[in-house]
């Protein structure tokens, strides 16, 4: 019996590192857990056909929205560990998402594991066209002289918006009212109309009323000046420290995947982001490609978590 025992476990290992080996030997399928046309689904579309030439097997996306992301999510973290159903994840439903939600069915960390980054997006102060300031330093003096008076507006309860603003608060010593919308939209609205004083937001959904004056871009959140607006400083530069809030996409897979299936994944990925077609067309979105290995994609992943969790816990932000 034992020998039978012996013989089957044998087997199976040499049937998983053939597998292994010869993967992938068919299509590999990307969820994208939001709507069709929004940022994360043109993320996976733009990788898409050249994430399959470097795998020699087709890419598909597929799209399967609701609840904040966790629904796709959930689904990936559920399915078969096999390298052939992978995740667009994104802040929202690996690091900031997690960090506020409520039994969330998913554990980001123990759950997933990273393959490689895609782009970040840094996210951007902006000021109301009747807000009377014109830099950063008027801002922060405005603010310093109004405690408790002067509103920032934010994409809603829990967002990566609204986390960033938590965190910009208590590094510049700041007392701002934060206004939530539901969505970035109404906030962008409601701030060309000067209905509020100020909002953070992702870059590219700020840039174009950037560009054409309609709104003030005082600071960005990012380590190092955007290439897109290269002469507004880094909060960091403007003298909060270390100050640093962007949002991110990337692949993952669900754990459990065979680590030669990952180097596989890992290595398509990074040629695949290597090819200038797709990085031009990222550039043209307004995002920044993020060059990293797996395991500083994953360390950067932990990371993130980490500080908005704190932040989450410290601000006592919960989103249901």
């Amino acid at each position: 019996m034992l020998k039978r025992i012996l013989v089957a476990a044998a087997a199976a290992c040499t049937l998983s590192a053939a597998s292994a080996q010869e993967f992938p030997s068919r299509p590999v399928r990307i969820v994208v857990p939001w709507p069709p046309s929004g940022n994360v689904d043109i993320t996976a579309r733009t990788l898409a056909p050249t994430y399959g030439e470097a795998l020699g097997q087709p890419v598909i996306v597929e799209n399967r929205a609701g609840a904040g992301g966790t629904i796709g999510t959930a689904a990936v973290v559920k399915s078969p560990a096999d390298g052939y159903t992978l995740l667009l994840g994104s802040s929202g439903t690996v690091t900031s998402g997690p960090a506020v939600y409520k039994n969330l069915a998913y554990d980001p960390l123990k759950d997933l594991v990273p393959i490689g980054p895609i782009q970040s997006v840094p996210i951007v102060l902006t000021a109301a066209p009747k807000t009377p300031v014109s830099s950063f330093r008027e801002y922060f003096e405005l603010a310093r002289s109004r405690p408790g008076v002067l509103t920032i507006a934010s994409a809603g309860i829990g967002s990566s918006n609204h986390l960033a603003i938590e965190l910009f608060m208590r590094q510049a010593t700041l007392q701002l009212v934060h206004v939530p919308y539901k969505g970035s939209g109404p906030a962008i609205s409601d701030l060309l109309g000067s209905q509020v004083e100020s909002m953070m937001d992702q870059l590219t959904a700020s840039l174009g009323h950037i560009r054409e004056g309609r709104i003030k871009a005082l600071a960005i959140s990012s380590p190092k000046r955007s290439p897109l607006l290269p002469d507004v400083p880094t909060l960091d530069e403007l003298g909060v420290k270390g100050y640093e809030a962007s949002t991110f996409t990337g692949i993952f897979a669900p754990s459990g995947v065979a680590q030669s299936v990952q180097q596989k994944l890992s290595a398509a990925l990074r040629k695949a982001m290597s090819n200038e077609s797709v990085r031009s067309r990222y550039a043209a979105m307004g995002v920044e490609v993020m060059d990293m290995t797996q395991a500083e994609f994953a360390a950067y992943v932990r990371a993130d978590y980490e500080k908005w969790l704190r932040v989450a816990r410290e601000g006592n932000i919960v989103a249901e």
